[in-house]
């Protein structure tokens, strides 16, 4: 008898008996309940296991840990676009599960002490921890599982109810089993997604107004509670000592610290001096210059200090300049093609990053994902659909940055860009760069960080050669978080990071729906139909060589359109430390896994 018949047969007995309690499950249902879940293949630790790989299960717990933070902060609603979050405050939240930082993607249980899902992945139902508690002792329920995707999607950022736009219902079917049924079965991902979501104490949050921001301090159920602050200055969290989840397989060797304080500082020169003086304990280095020059003196000689490169094998995604395709210049992608010229990576690279770094070309750069060679008959199959609206170069070039020899001369470069300019209808008159109407192209670069000027300087000269009027301006944390969120910029510099397993994110970064939605990561402004059809065959990939075939195709797409003029990466983390710290021999191939350190003391550690 097959599924149908079978089905046919259990609605059948339902009706024919109104007492008779009927309980047929489809056959999509799992078998038992399970440990943890995982985007394609096995998971890599057995039910039961006692702990991740890469902590230290009898690592001291105890002592301070101080590190910097840059800009300022004035809220701790991290889940609103207004306001300046204040750093580590995701310490205080639990989610339904946790990811294990050395697998692609697999997710083990966290508040959920199982789950249970379709094997079509159609829905998925979470069974919580029975002892699960907010930080005020309230137990976590499925009402507030529900309560807190309702409010995230209806009041949070933009990026929530765009992130989970497929999600068809969530019920609480006990007061500690919740479900999710989802509108689609071939987003696979939604399953696990779902799961890494804070989740909010509905009793706290009903007598609040969750879209302003503000510095009340609020419920959580994570490891740590803010202890105290000073608004814009500082901020310390004290471990939570009756945390509910401390000896969970998922927790033990983490979180180690008693404390955890951020100390906020102007820019990263500044907070490098008030490193080396002993004002906080840990920094993780992104300027080359300061890595190379600015971490020397006693403290480094005498061992007090110590520094490391840490290898991890995470795609670095794309950091560049990126051009905001809503403003008239911008929209023709032989003008976005040309800028690219005026950046000459290898001269930066040679005079001031001291070699520090790799060129980017792919927006997956550093893993399989990215696409750096022509296209397989596989990936051809997959783009053949769109093929009559994308760029031909996507099925005949390899894409590649434009390089130079890196001597800072850059005159046939200039030539190239001046030629594809000419053909998107602009003219050098005079030493001016004129549009058909006389007007000249002008644009304002926008920068956070006084730091990278150094960067854009160079840059700008190159554009000047072109006949462009490009100026630059650094502004507070508060006025450019505000400009991005409103799309309010010509060209900023900023990135899009990526994970070993893409998915939802992709509609954040690269969707149509998202370009004119303020606060999203669509920062581009992209509208493009072909994109918008890659994003969603990623979304529905059933296997890893699909994700990664679908996600190459879309790479390929991205950079032929020529959204960004690529900048650069290093595949470690440059870190420096207080001798105080240790941290595991084996460590999270996808994170840097800084909640598995500890401060030292008399008990052995690994």
């Amino acid at each position: 008898m097959n599924f149908k018949q079978l089905s046919k047969q259990a609605s059948t007995l339902c009706l024919l008996s109104a007492t008779l309690i009927c309980t047929f499950t489809s056959l999509a249902h799992a078998a038992s309940p399970l440990h943890g879940i995982s985007m394609h293949g096995d998971l890599k630790y057995p039910s039961g296991f006692e702990h991740f790989e890469y902590v230290n299960p009898e690592a001291p717990k105890g002592g301070t840990v101080t590190q910097a933070a840059i800009g300022t902060f004035d809220s701790f609603n991290p889940f609103i676009i207004k306001g300046a979050a204040a750093d580590g405050i995701g310490l205080i939240y639990d989610s339904l599960l946790t990811r294990a930082q050395d697998e692609a993607f697999s997710l083990y249980g966290l508040l959920a002490e199982s789950l249970e899902v379709a094997d079509d992945r159609s829905w998925i139902i979470f069974n919580l921890n029975p002892e699960a508690r907010f930080s005020d002792n309230q137990p976590v329920t499925a009402e507030d599982v529900v309560y807190s995707f309702k409010l995230l999607r209806e009041q949070g950022s933009p990026f929530y109810k765009a992130y989970y736009r497929e999600i068809k219902k969530i019920e609480a079917l006990s007061a500690t089993k919740v479900k999710f049924s989802f509108g689609s079965t071939e987003n696979r991902e939604l399953a696990l997604i779902v799961g890494e979501v804070s989740i909010l104490p509905k009793h706290y949050w009903e007598n609040h107004d969750f879209t302003k921001p503000g510095l009340e301090v609020p419920i959580g159920s994570g490891p740590y509670l803010i202890d105290s602050f000073d608004a814009g200055r500082t901020i310390s969290y004290r471990r939570n000592p009756d945390y509910w989840a401390a000896e969970l397989p998922v927790t033990k060797g983490r979180y180690n610290f008693d404390t955890i304080s951020y100390d906020y500082y102007k820019d990263g020169t500044v907070a490098l001096e008030a490193f080396k003086g002993g004002e906080y304990d840990f920094r993780e280095e992104n300027s080359s210059k300061r890595w190379a020059t600015g971490y020397t003196g006693a403290v480094f000689d005498d061992g007090k200090i110590l520094t490391k490169n840490l290898a991890h094998e995470n795609p670095t995604g794309m950091q560049a300049f990126i051009l905001n395709t809503r403003k008239s210049y911008f929209s023709d992608s032989r003008v976005r093609a040309a800028l690219a010229y005026a950046f000459d990576f290898e001269w930066t690279n040679k005079n001031i990053f001291f070699g520090a770094y790799t060129r980017t070309h792919s927006f997956f750069s550093n893993s399989e994902m990215a696409a750096s060679q022509l296209p397989t008959e596989a990936e051809l199959a997959i783009l053949e659909p769109i093929k009559d609206q994308i760029p031909p170069e996507v099925f005949t070039k390899v894409y590649r940055a434009p390089t130079t020899n890196g001597d800072g001369k850059t005159r046939s470069q200039l030539r190239t860009a001046l030629r594809l300019l000419k053909s998107a209808g602009w003219e050098l008159k005079n030493g001016l760069l004129l549009d058909k109407d006389g007007n000249q192209m002008t644009f304002e670069i926008l920068l956070v960080s006084p730091a990278f000027e150094r960067v854009v300087a160079p840059f700008s000269r190159n554009l000047e050669r072109m006949g462009i009027k490009p100026s630059m301006r650094v502004i507070d944390a508060s006025q450019y978080i505000n400009r991005i969120r409103s799309f309010d910029f010509d060209i900023i510099v900023s990135g899009f990071g990526q994970s070993s397993s893409p998915g939802n994110e992709q509609r954040e970064y690269w969707h149509s729906s998202t370009a004119e939605q303020p606060g999203s990561r669509n920062m581009i402004g992209i509208k493009n139909p072909a994109i918008d059809y890659l994003i969603e065959q990623i979304i529905q990939a059933p296997d890893r060589e699909q994700l990664v075939l679908r996600t190459r195709a879309l790479d390929r797409v991205l950079q032929w359109n020529h959204y960004v003029i690529p900048q650069f990466h290093t595949s470690s983390y440059r870190v420096a430390y207080w001798n105080k710290l240790d941290f595991p021999k084996i460590r999270p191939t996808h994170s840097l896994g800084f909640d598995t350190w500890w401060v030292k003391s008399e008990q052995p550690g690994q």
